[in-house]
């Protein structure tokens, strides 16, 4: 089965429809797949769920389609560096689940196991409980919390064979494992494509049985926050 596409307009031709669950890989400004996102930007899609650990920045990131009211819902962990989400939430114009961070990703993988709920103690006692079925396990009070099935799972790696196996680079594998084990289809976008069998298969991060298809692109690396010192004079 062809899983290599030449955009990620073509790798998503066909998949995208209004009201989508989608889990995105990506926390704060890395490994995030902003290529995907430009094409759910520019397809036009709306009224969308995204399961993210947050939503980029204003101009990058879930923040583009935030800008054109694309998004419904966001099932998130933080948002305190985009103000157009803040301002959205805050007035009412965009649903907010929020999930602890280990919750969340959790959920993402409980789903990709085909789980359908798990009891934790996080929470607890706390506006996330509301609402959520409790349950005491030795003498402890838990919450349950439903694993995410996402109808698409949109995620960034470093590389990529083209039976779909991947490597993510450092710390830009966070949440891209698990989002994209949750999804029913897996649209992944890579630093570089190699041939079928050259990946030590100790490296590889994620097998290419949960990946549907591929895009090779060019990336911007943006740092959120840009902290400096004044040299010392010499």
């Amino acid at each position: 089965m062809k899983k290599v596409y030449g955009s990620a307009a073509e790798a998503l031709d066909g998949v995208l429809t209004d009201n989508m669950l989608i889990a995105a890989g990506g926390f704060g400004l890395c490994g995030i797949p902003e290529l995907l996102l430009q094409a759910i930007k520019d397809s036009g899609v709306k009224d969308l769920t995204f399961a993210s650990n947050n939503a980029g920045i204003d101009d990058f990131g879930i923040g583009i389609l935030l800008q054109t009211k694309q998004v419904k819902k966001m099932i998130s962990s933080y948002v305190g560096e985009n103000a157009e989400f803040m301002r959205q939430y805050l007035s009412g114009e965009l649903e907010l689940e929020f999930n602890p961070q280990g919750t969340l990703a959790e959920r993402m993988r409980a789903g990709g196991a085909g789980i359908p709920g798990f009891y934790t103690k996080t929470g607890v006692g706390t506006v996330i409980a509301e609402g959520k079925d409790h349950k005491e396990f030795n003498g402890e009070t838990y919450i349950m919390e439903e694993g995410i099935f996402a109808d698409l799972a949109i995620v960034k790696a470093w590389k990529a064979d083209e039976t779909g196996n991947l490597v993510f680079r450092k710390t830009a594998r966070n949440f891209n494992a698990p989002a994209a084990t949750c999804g029913k289809l897996c649209v992944v976008e890579v630093e570089e494509i190699v041939p079928t069998g050259s990946l030590d298969p100790d490296a590889i991060h994620l097998p290419g049985i949960y990946v549907h298809r591929i895009i090779k692109g060019d990336h911007e690396k943006r740092i959120e926050q840009r902290t400096v010192r004044k040299r010392e004079d010499a």
